[in-house]
């Protein structure tokens, strides 16, 4: 019954899709066969290609225009597909086009609009229209006819059989509805490989703001809780070591002396390792998640290169604020590349740059060492030369994926938030690191 209810019911916004079917359906179904027509008739020609190149991306807009409507109106809301990529080039830009699925499904799509804008108009105006002609069929004969006309069994049944159409017209209105917004999801929404691919890295992000959310919280009960009772520890030792410190209120025995001597001995060996096991809770909260990232990477870099014994210049230009996991993945590519600049680099000054605009992050460490880093290569490694003889980051080495620690341990850091490591270090320096990656999850 709440099926039948369903179906008898009709919104507005359907009544208004299915009205706008028609001529909507007509212009798309005309722009999808002059397409087909003319990129067939083009494509001996040199005009063929940059004309079905542009039809396409008419096509993509036309669906993103027709998604649109189907939210408003049908209230079906289908996912965006993936943006279309950019390369550089004019070629490359019509390559990317012409074999993107997306486009050819919107072409597809408004092809198939015109039946089902066709079916629709029907039943938003010719059904309600063949109601009246059939409840006023008695009506319309005696007017067309002029003189007397005996009932007959038309003029019995057509009221019933007005009625009944015009019962159907929201079952009729629902079907077509139902069908576009199938025909909507199927052709206007991203692909099942864009899908898959925005599925899994929805929950990475949910992975990955999950695992920080925990490390916060383990943060903060090694800071409140055993920091502090560390604390209170070295306090209790510190003033039983008083207390042995002080003069006896009575004579010693024999043997009182020593043992006093040795007791004093194990309580300051105790308070230095006390003392040693507080600065590693203290290194290991701020390697959980530094206190400085509260302010941003705007904060954090400059306390970070202060630290560092290579002298290094900080240039920032932050213009927006990323995503905590890649704050956190920031801050440590830094501190790991300036850790190398000061270990192995023999470098007597470095600069740090920091950019963050347009969705993307990039981070660039140099220095004047002896150079010659370099990443082992592992699974999706890519790696180049080495020298760099060209301009920016690209000329040296690019690193997706890999094991290991170091280098390739970091470019496995970087790679797990969709950023990319680029080292360009020729023997004899300088060398030049640079990761990039994007704000958001």
């Amino acid at each position: 019954m709440a099926e039948w209810r369903r179906y008898r019911s009709v919104r507005g916004g359907e009544l208004a899709f299915a009205l706008l079917g028609l001529p909507l359906g007509v212009l798309d179904g005309v722009y999808a066969v002059a397409v087909l027509y003319a990129g067939a008739l083009l494509s001996l020609t040199v005009l063929g290609l940059p004309f079905v190149v542009a039809a396409l991306a008419g096509a993509r807009g036309l669906g993103g225009l027709h998604r649109r409507l189907v939210r408003r109106l049908l209230g079906e809301l289908v996912p965006a597909p993936g943006v279309l990529p950019r390369p550089s080039g004019v070629i490359a830009r019509g390559r990317a086009v012409l074999t993107d699925p997306v486009a050819w499904r919107a072409l597809l799509y408004l092809l198939l609009r015109l039946p089902l804008g066709v079916f629709g108009f029907l039943a938003a105006v010719g059904l309600p229209l063949s109601c009246a002609w059939l409840a006023g069929f008695a009506l319309w004969v005696r007017l067309l006819e002029p003189g007397p006309r005996p009932v007959g069994w038309l003029d019995v049944f057509s009221v019933p059989a007005g009625l009944a159409v015009l019962a159907a017209v929201p079952a009729a209105l629902r079907v077509v509805s139902a069908a576009n917004r199938g025909l909507a999801r199927l052709l206007l929404g991203p692909v099942r490989s864009q899908q898959r691919v925005r599925e899994l890295e929805s929950a990475r992000a949910t992975l990955l703001v999950g695992n920080t959310d925990r490390l916060r919280r383990l943060e903060r009960d090694l800071h409140d809780g055993t920091q502090a009772q560390l604390v209170a520890l070295a306090i209790t030792l510190s003033l039983a070591d008083d207390a042995l410190g002080e003069p006896p209120t009575g004579p010693l025995g024999p043997g009182d002396a020593a043992d006093v001597g040795r007791l004093r001995t194990l309580v300051e060996r105790a308070r230095r390792q006390t003392d040693d096991t507080i600065a590693g809770v203290r290194r290991l909260a701020r390697g959980i998640h530094p206190v400085a990232l509260d302010g941003g990477l705007a904060q954090a870099l400059p306390g970070l290169t202060a630290t560092s014994p290579v002298p290094v210049t900080v240039r920032l230009d932050l213009r927006e604020r990323a995503d905590e996991a890649i704050e956190q993945a920031v801050y440590f590519c830094a501190a790991e590349l300036l850790t190398n600049v000061a270990k192995h680099s023999g470098a007597s000054s470095a600069e740090l740059t920091a950019s963050a605009a347009d969705g993307r992050i990039r981070l660039t460490v140099s220095d004047d060492g002896r150079g010659g880093a370099a990443v082992a290569a592992g699974s999706g490694t890519r790696v180049g030369s080495g020298t760099g003889t060209g301009t920016g980051v690209g000329s040296g080495t690019r690193v997706g994926t890999g094991t290991g620690t170091g280098l390739s341990g970091l470019a496995d850091r970087l790679a797990a938030v969709d950023g990319v490591l680029w080292v360009d270090s020729p023997a004899g320096g300088p060398t030049t690191v640079t990761a990039e990656l994007p704000s958001r999850l």
